[in-house]
């Protein structure tokens, strides 16, 4: 597992609040805070420190953020700050910009320069439950960008969309490391940290039309992780074989294989696919829920139709057949 989690339940009612202001000035830069709701304040963060990036999925109820001339002249860790609105609205004014963001908007701001941040449009009717506001957040030094901070300033105070291209493949490679914390392990940290700031600054130099601008070895990381994330989108796929990677994303196919032997440990194209499926199948084989899915389904749904196939290729990953390892998933671990 990594990361750390922070909750406002862990604390006594009156000291929630001034908890979480903490909390918050640890993760970002300091900022003021006030709810509407800090009588009985709500919030949970798991902050993830994945090398010189930090990552904080957040659930927290409608708070405004202010981050005056003042603050900034007292603490400038030079940063920018990127924020993934998941669930949720909110107004966001920063270098003369001002704009609403809704579930899949990002923004980017930099702690060198005045903010405000507020809920928008979340103030619950009578007899509705109070909302909370949940979104992921990145923390990384301006030094870690490629790109000259000019023209990185045209960005700050944008509404960002996280809906397709690659900010769709950063939006689902930080709502994935939240969902896999649990699995992932310290020694992780640091690659993740970096293919982070590889996607953060692709996607940056293609919203800004300056491609040319990353280093080589940038550009083929984030291919690798654009191709891989094609890949896990279509393991369901049995027809799913490298010459169509290769097409879909425009390479030769020996350029193909020698990005994943750059890029990873030496495992070809073919045998990384085959890994990702009977991973998934493994942990829909320990799902109680599909307990009663047979498990030629499960594997025709991870892309592998024939049982034979499938049972030679899990016992040979796993050293147990997929029955005998539904069986002690399910009721051994109980």
């Amino acid at each position: 597992m990594i990361g750390t989690v922070f909750r406002t339940v862990d604390v006594p009612v009156e000291d929630r609040f001034e908890y979480w202001r903490q909390v918050m000035s640890l993760a970002i830069a300091p900022s003021e805070m006030s709810s509407d709701y800090a009588a009985d304040f709500r919030a949970e963060q798991r902050l993830l420190e994945l090398g010189p990036v930090r990552v904080w999925p957040t659930r927290i109820r409608p708070t405004r953020f202010q981050r005056n001339a003042r603050l900034v002249r007292q603490s400038d860790p030079e940063e920018y700050h990127l924020s993934l609105v998941l669930g949720g609205g909110m107004g966001f004014d920063h270098v003369g910009r001002a704009d609403t963001y809704g579930p899949h908007d990002l923004w980017l701001s930099d702690t060198s320069r005045p903010y405000d941040v507020q809920p928008y449009g979340m103030r619950p009717s009578a007899g509705q439950d109070i909302p909370f506001i949940t979104g992921v957040g990145v923390d990384f030094s301006k030094a870690l960008l490629p790109l000259p901070p000019a023209r990185v300033r045209e960005l700050l105070g944008r509404r960002l969309s996280g809906r397709e291209g690659t900010g769709a493949l950063l939006t689902g490679f930080l709502t994935g490391l939240d969902r896999q914390s649990d699995f992932l392990q310290p020694s992780d940290a640091p690659r993740l940290g970096m293919v982070l700031v590889d996607l953060l600054a692709a996607w940056f130099a293609h919203l800004l039309e300056a491609e040319s601008a990353l280093s080589a070895e940038t550009q083929r990381r984030v291919t690798v992780t654009r191709i891989r994330a094609f890949i896990r989108q279509r393991l369901h796929d049995p027809e799913l074989r490298p010459p169509v990677i290769a097409a879909a994303h425009h390479i030769s196919l020996s350029y193909l294989h020698r990005l994943f032997q750059e890029e990873g440990s030496g495992e070809t194209v073919a045998a990384w696919i085959r890994a990702q499926r009977l991973e998934g199948a493994r942990r829909d084989l320990a799902n109680p829920a599909l307990y009663t899915t047979p498990v030629h389904t499960i594997a025709a749904r991870w892309g592998i139709p024939r049982a034979s196939d499938f049972t030679r290729a899990f016992r040979t990953a796993y050293g147990i057949s997929p029955t005998e390892y539904r069986f002690q998933a399910l009721f051994e671990g109980e």
